[in-house]
């Protein structure tokens, strides 16, 4: 069953994340820096662009004509030069591994929730916070959920939390996971400007 997302807050670029696991892998590649909703909006860009989204012919793509491809207006990220470069070692990552087939990141091996983060975290530009998230959202929306995904997100597997993306079902989950964060910011800053003056 195909999952309802509302994490671009466009149905079209929606029904492509939800259809289109290398859309959603870009999409939360792409989220950093700009709102989680323009990010998740990212692939959709890129597919209408290019006529579609295929990790193969973006990993053979010219590197300059990406990064003009990625830049046009409107862009798809605030960085796009260095944001284009990060999708094709993505998209290349996808493909040597993998053979193309995103989902074989969480399918292939039968993996548990500890596998799936860790290969998550093994793919270029994916740290370790990256890496839990998108477990949570493929636990969370995706239908994904191997043994562990939940201990594997950590925090942000958590029933009812409101913490990433993977907590956004409609624009007031949205409003609450900006709140959130909003107020981890805050927190972070006050416990840096604290510790400056011990």
């Amino acid at each position: 069953m195909t999952p309802n997302l509302c994490l671009a807050q466009e149905p079209e670029a929606d029904a492509l994340l939800a259809t289109d696991p290398f859309a959603l892998l870009t999409g939360m590649l792409l989220d950093q820096q700009i709102s989680m909703e323009l990010a998740f909006a990212g692939p959709k860009k890129i597919a209408d662009r290019m006529g579609a989204l295929d990790p193969h012919e973006i990993a053979e793509c010219d590197p300059e004509r990406f990064a003009a491809l990625v830049a046009e207006k409107p862009a798809v990220h605030r960085f796009p030069g260095s944001m284009a470069g990060r999708i094709q070692a993505l998209a290349r990552a996808v493909c040597d591994q993998y053979g193309g087939d995103t989902a074989a990141l969480w399918t292939v091996g039968d993996p548990d929730g500890a596998e799936v983060y860790k290969r998550l975290k093994a793919l270029p530009g994916f740290g370790e916070q990256k890496a839990r998230i998108f477990v949570a959202l493929l636990g969370k929306q995706y239908g994904v959920t191997p043994s562990g995904w939940r201990e594997a997100a950590g925090a942000y597997g958590e029933p009812g939390s409101r913490l990433s993306i993977a907590d956004v079902v409609d624009a007031a989950s949205l409003q609450q996971v900006r709140s959130t964060k909003k107020a981890q910011k805050l927190a972070a800053k006050q416990a840096r400007e604290n510790k400056g003056k011990a």
